[in-house]
């Protein structure tokens, strides 16, 4: 059965590594022939949250930018995955603010339920990756029906281009393909 699948690429770099596995994943989702959006973070205006909540009885903000597109997008898509590089042992700055306003999702009626976690990190050891992951499990307990399923550690990757090759790559691919 094909399900809606919306990647969100969070990286600030353009074709970084952290997009390389969204795109992977992205690749092997849509082989399986699923319906596949790729969104990049690096081109889009997103403001920071306020705190006003007004969203919570409108399910929209305030703010109007490119955050507004994608939290409409997310609210249809099915599975959602999330790749971002981890900056000092955390998410990306991006990431975190695109979750942030995601706010006017929490008293809708969302139709994601399967969550995904694609990081690249310059540490060789799988440790660093877990405060991203600590903090993504924070935003899913705000949204009870949904679930994380799978987690790639893309590690010891820096420069663009150092993920040519990496296993991470191989795992993303048959990641999306068994959605």
């Amino acid at each position: 059965m094909s399900k809606n699948v919306l990647v969100i690429s969070t990286s600030p770099r353009q074709n970084g590594n952290s997009e390389t596995l969204a795109t992977t994943f992205a690749q092997g989702a849509q082989d399986a022939g699923h319906s596949v959006e790729v969104i990049r973070l690096h081109d889009k205006k997103i403001g920071f949250c306020i705190g006003c909540l007004t969203c919570q009885k409108t399910k929209h903000c305030i703010i109007h930018d490119d955050a507004d597109m994608i939290v409409q997008k997310m609210l249809t898509a099915e599975v959602i995955a999330f790749a971002t590089p981890v900056y000092f042992y955390e998410m990306s700055g991006q990431m975190k603010t695109m979750l942030d306003r995601t706010n006017p999702l929490y008293p809708a009626d969302y139709a994601f339920r399967d969550i995904y976690l694609l990081a690249t990190a310059a540490e060789e050891e799988e440790s660093a990756m877990d405060g991203t992951v600590r903090g993504l499990q924070g935003w899913l307990r705000c949204f009870e029906k949904t679930s994380l399923k799978g987690v790639i550690r893309g590690t010891g990757v820096f420069d663009v281009g150092d993920m040519k090759g990496h296993p991470a790559l191989q795992e993303a691919y048959e990641l999306g393909k068994a959605l």
